[in-house]
């Protein structure tokens, strides 16, 4: 065999460390599924492709870049998009839903690694082509990351930061070896999480650009049509490299799928009431049992179904900005969340439809509220331990329960104690502090469900003196704003999975707290969180893991980041009943790109 060594980093190295081809790789243990599986357990392998599926979505887009920073929330949905199925890009492994975090081939059909997962090696499969006809190769996926290193956006420009040399092996592999800020996560966010992009079809010098020029891409589907800011349309490539491959078995069902925008989720769904959009996934609970008296729904030619996903509650809630002095003191951020009376909000906006979030990982083993901290937990805070409240390490720690007037005066006298410890006082009927200064800041709001829910707050904070300002903004500001962290307070949605890991730190690590364009809405930098965050990429054994989750789960309770909100384990979902579905709901929740359209069978 041949090798190639590439220069990276200014240096020459010569890879030495041996493992045999597997077909799979998993975060903890061995992937379920054996090397000769045929398809994913969770997908209907007999279904018979063809037909159309119209999605939408509220917002707009100017882009087919979502690789760099001024693409980073305008590119048209599905170029790299898991929730449809990567339509158009495609990564070297992709993951099984049926488990919390395991790897099959993909680009790659297998995988090398060491126990020490010191590198690992990529196999391409040689029928991989890109989507003008040409092979993909290493080079392709060498260039990849270089130029997102160079010119993409966060996370993408940091995936090299732990690799100590990249190289071509052979005619069809490429090997990455890492270097001491690795862990052990690192290969797997390598392999699932990066798009690979076609070096002979790419300008590197105009590859910042914000543009609607049809890329190359590897995926199922090609841009048919592109109407800016309104829709897309994808058209199945009859000459998919990779339609037999088994981890494509039973997706990519249909021949046509369209993405529609609409500037308000009432237009979206009054589109789905009269067929212009095909599935329509709802998160609003008061929505989903007042809005389907409508023909389609009476006669059954829309459908409603719940799904149950096994996976954590996550957290919904008003984010602080700890970069403004206002939210600087734990001791204010703990008064303004406990002044939050979410018993009214959910009587009255929800019909009581919802359970008060405790955790960031509440349902799962994963999570602090309802596990108390062993001594495993106990020796990965150390003495962080010092300045978690003796509630929140038993895991009993629950936020107040109002008496649902939106005016409980003991859960009230509970914030402004809070206030007075940090320097606040009443005066004059204003919170102020001891300059005189008001306590005052404004939420940054997107649409009226959640300017609903910030009136609510601000009726509760008068009564203390408080003066919350509401700003409900388009999608565009919103969008620069929260990439700038251009707020006080704004609300936010952290999904939560099985298998937490290096997005971590783009959500909670100091080294993302400045950077443009990172998912650290809070501002947090904080030492105690960025190791407990190592302990979790670097854990080896399950308990090891969740002990290390729950760790950081009591910081991030602790620091009172968030106010959180609610939620539902439900996941409800519309559609039109032409639109069927495998039967098996896997381990992390209905999966789209596996329905199909029945009208074509």
């Amino acid at each position: 065999m041949t090798l190639l060594v590439l220069p990276f980093c200014g240096i020459f190295l010569a890879a030495t460390a041996k493992a045999a081809p597997v077909h799979g790789i998993s975060m903890h243990g061995q992937p379920a599924l054996p090397a000769d599986y045929k398809n994913f357990p969770f997908v209907n392998p007999a279904v018979k492709k063809g037909g159309k599926m119209s999605y939408g979505v509220v917002g707009t887009f100017d882009s087919l870049n979502p690789f760099v920073i001024k693409g980073m929330r305008t590119t048209a949905r599905g170029i790299w998009d898991p929730e449809y199925g990567n339509l158009f890009y495609e990564p070297l492994m992709t993951r099984s839903a049926a488990e919390p975090f395991s790897l099959y081939g993909l680009l790659a059909e297998s995988v090398e690694t060491d126990d020490a997962r010191s590198f690992i090696q990529f196999n391409l499969n040689p029928k991989a082509k890109w989507q003008d006809g040409q092979p993909v190769t290493p080079e392709d996926v060498i260039f990849t990351f270089q130029i997102l290193q160079q010119k993409g956006r966060p996370p993408f420009n940091k995936r090299l930061d732990t690799v100590s040399k990249m190289e071509k092996v052979g005619d069809h592999s490429v090997r990455f070896t890492f270097n001491d800020k690795a862990d052990r996560e690192t290969g797997l966010i390598i392999a699932s999480s990066t798009p690979i992009l076609p070096k002979h079809a790419i300008n590197p010098d105009r590859f910042e650009e914000s543009s609607l020029n049809v890329p190359v891409g590897s995926g199922p589907y090609k841009i048919k049509e592109i109407r800016p800011g309104e829709r897309i349309t994808y058209q199945r490539d009859p000459n998919y490299w990779g339609k037999d491959i088994p981890s494509k078995v039973g997706f990519d069902n249909y021949d046509e799928i369209s993405i529609t925008y609409f500037l308000q989720d009432s237009t979206l769904f009054e589109a789905f009431k009269k067929g212009e959009v095909d599935v329509y996934p709802d998160g609003d609970t008061s929505h989903w049992m007042r809005a389907y008296n409508f023909p389609a729904a009476n006669t059954g030619d829309v459908v409603r179904e719940v799904f149950n996903p096994q996976l954590p509650t996550g957290m919904l809630g008003f984010v602080f900005n700890t970069r403004r002095h206002t939210f600087a003191d734990v001791k204010v951020r703990e008064a303004l969340t406990l002044a939050f009376d979410f018993e009214w909000v959910n009587k009255n906006l929800y019909g009581n439809a919802f359970k008060r979030t405790e955790s960031f990982w509440q349902n799962s083993a994963l999570g602090a509220y309802g596990h108390a901290a062993d001594d495993r937990e106990l020796n990965i805070l150390g003495s962080a331990r010092n300045r978690i409240a003796p509630e929140i390490l038993a895991g009993t720690y629950t936020l107040p329960i109002s008496d649902g007037s939106g005016a409980d005066r003991n859960v009230l006298r509970q914030a402004v104690a809070l206030l007075s410890q940090a320097g606040y006082s009443i005066n004059d009927g204003k919170m102020v502090d001891a300059s005189g200064k008001p306590l005052s800041f404004e939420v940054m709001t997107q649409n009226d469900g959640q300017e609903k829910m910030a009136l609510a707050y601000q009726r509760t904070l008068r009564l203390i003196g408080i003066n919350m300002s509401i700003r409900t903004v388009d999608d565009a500001q919103y969008q620069a704003r929260s990439n700038s962290f251009d707020y006080d307070m704004v609300v936010m949605s952290y999904t939560s999975s099985l298998s937490p890991g290096a997005e971590q730190f783009n959500r909670w690590g100091s080294a993302s707290r400045d950077q443009n364009g990172s998912f650290n809405y809070a501002g947090v930098a904080d030492p105690d969180i960025d190791r407990v965050l190592k302990n979790i990429v670097d854990a080896r054994g399950l308990e090891d893991f969740q002990a290390s989750v729950r760790a950081l789960d009591r910081l991030l309770v602790a620091g009172h980041y968030v106010v959180p909100l609610y939620y539902s384990a439900e996941r409800r979902v519309a559609r039109w009943k032409r639109i069927n579905h495998p039967e098996q709901v896997p381990l992390l929740g209905y999966q789209l790109p596996t329905w199909w359209d029945a009208s074509a069978q």
